[in-house]
């Protein structure tokens, strides 16, 4: 199983599946991570937490933790 933390920097995915329960994943797919949907991961913060993304023609940062519950397909 790839997840978007996986994802390296200028790459594209599609999101499978979201794990995590009740509020977490309910967060996740109020920021427009749905099944089907395309990410692409523009930067990775130089920490290496959080990163931005590009979702559904805007920009999101999100969490490592959050981005391991994000179950992708790299294309």
């Amino acid at each position: 199983m790839q997840t978007l933390k996986d994802v390296p920097v200028g790459k594209h995915a599609v999101v499978v599946k979201l794990h995590g329960e009740g509020p977490v994943k309910r967060r996740i797919m109020d920021m427009g991570i749905t099944k089907g949907v395309e990410i692409y991961v523009r930067k990775i913060a130089p920490l290496g937490d959080p990163m931005e993304v590009n979702v559904r023609g805007y920009e999101l940062s999100v969490r490592k933790a959050d981005a391991q519950m994000i179950e992708i397909e790299p294309f």
